[in-house]
């Protein structure tokens, strides 16, 4: 008996390590993270909490297999870790009564970042896109015809996936995304991605046609005014980014510090006018509701500036401060609709400063490591960060669920093919230079 358990334990320990598991851990994780609307709506948060804590279960599973072949540089970043210990400390200054929504909200931020660290560390860049690529092409899909069936062949809405039935009025659609701005946001990434395999060759010509046109409709039919803005942002990052790449070795510093200088000076520019902005977007048709939110949010900053309220994760249920600025809104908002301030409401000026180093230091590293090296798959890292940073002014996803697991997925990629500690612990591994691109086949049989 002895003897079967242990050739029943080696034997599941072998399928931990395998690289075929490695890929359905990445494509079930996927899978998860962008239906969390569909599944909460569905099932509730009972069940969303389980199977994030299923996965993260897996994944610290896989990696203390894996231990061996793991370091301690590019493991996590150190900005991660900081910021995810200030967010658990927020449980000391957290209101009576509300430690166990705030244990709650740091187990979701922490399984989610395990998930991800694990992802980052079994699959490498190309096989993290093209497994992303899979997903959003069933997902798109699925969507689309969601949508069709409800608005065209059924003519009735969906209420639990929050389908209205729009389509055959030219939207806004929802597909299986619950809202019109989180269709386009996931759409604009699909694009990201499609565009990258193809260019890397790593689909099917009819394939990658096939998945940008129906990402490009989406974007449309979502009506989704951030997702063109989105768009917009990206295509100047493109265009910066490419400059990049041309540039000579010797001279590409000057480049980097050119376009970082600017979007520091733009970053800091935004914040100094914060309140004409709010304004500006207050006169326009559809952001009136959203510049609300934001000044009432602010003010509710200003009674904790340096600590924050505590974490409390969503809106939902309405928590103490949020419960107050819905009531003065008379809107039930599911979040500050801007990571950024739900960062500083809820963990504060240091929250805040932490999310920001995390997520510059992680957008940094992308760059460089996508200016440097010639394969065009290293150009899926800084696009996504910047879709998720950009994205971030106007909806909270990098915050939750999706876009968190996103942006730490990206943040260890980064972290591993540049890291400053590779000077303290030489013998680390390092990613090998870019070679040429293998057949499709080929990667989906490779291991992380």
């Amino acid at each position: 008996m002895t003897s079967m358990r242990r050739a029943a334990a080696a034997a599941i320990a072998d399928l931990l390590r395998s690289a075929a598991f490695a890929r359905a851990f990445t494509l079930t994780a996927l899978s998860a993270a962008f239906l969390t609307p569909a599944i909460h709506s569905v099932n509730g948060i009972v069940t969303l909490s389980s199977i994030v804590a299923g996965l993260a279960a897996v994944g610290i599973a896989i990696l203390l297999l894996r231990r061996d072949e793991l370091s301690f540089v590019g493991f996590a970043p150190t900005s991660l870790a900081l910021f995810v210990l200030w967010a658990l400390a927020s449980l000391a200054w957290t209101l009576d009564g509300a430690q166990g929504r705030t244990i709650a909200a740091w187990l979701s931020l922490a399984g989610w970042a395990v998930v991800a660290i694990t992802i980052a560390h079994v699959r490498d860049t190309l096989q993290i896109a093209r497994a992303m690529g899979d997903v959003l092409r069933w997902l798109l899909t699925v969507s689309l015809v969601v949508e069709i069936l409800s608005g065209i062949i059924l003519d009735v809405p969906f209420p639990t996936l929050g389908v209205e039935g729009l389509i055959s009025f030219g939207g806004p659609v929802q597909g299986l995304f619950g809202s019109r701005n989180l269709l386009g946001f996931v759409a604009v990434l699909a694009l990201i991605t499609f565009v990258v395999e193809w260019r890397a060759r790593a689909v099917p010509r009819h394939v990658a046609v096939y998945s940008l046109a129906i990402a490009s409709v989406l974007v449309v039919l979502s009506g989704s005014p951030t997702a063109l803005v989105l768009v917009v942002m990206l295509l100047f990052a493109e265009l910066a980014l490419a400059i990049a790449r041309r540039t000579p070795r010797d001279r590409r510093r000057r480049v980097d510090i050119a376009v970082a200088s600017l979007t520091a000076f733009g970053f800091v520019a935004a914040l100094a006018m914060h309140r004409p902005i709010i304004d500006f977007f207050s006169a326009r048709s559809g952001f009136a509701s959203r510049a609300e939110l934001w000044s009432e949010t602010i003010s509710w900053v200003r009674h904790r500036p340096i600590n924050g309220w505590g974490l409390f994760g969503t809106w939902e249920d309405q928590p103490f401060p949020t419960n107050i600025i819905n009531n003065t809104l008379g809107v039930p908002n599911a979040s500050a609709l801007n990571a950024y301030l739900d960062v500083v409401l809820q963990l504060g000026w240091v929250g805040l400063l932490l999310f920001a180093a995390f997520s510059t230091i992680a957008l940094a590293r992308a760059w460089l490591a996508a200016a440097d090296r010639r394969s065009v798959v290293y150009a899926w890292l800084p696009l996504t960060l910047v879709a998720l940073l950009v994205e971030s002014a106007f909806e909270s996803y990098t915050f939750s669920d999706l876009g968190w697991m996103l942006l730490v997925v990206c943040a260890v990629r980064a972290g591993r093919e540049r890291s400053w500690r590779t000077r303290i612990d030489p013998t680390a591994p390092i990613p090998p230079p870019s070679a040429a691109p293998a057949s499709p086949q080929d990667r989906r049989g490779s291991g992380g």
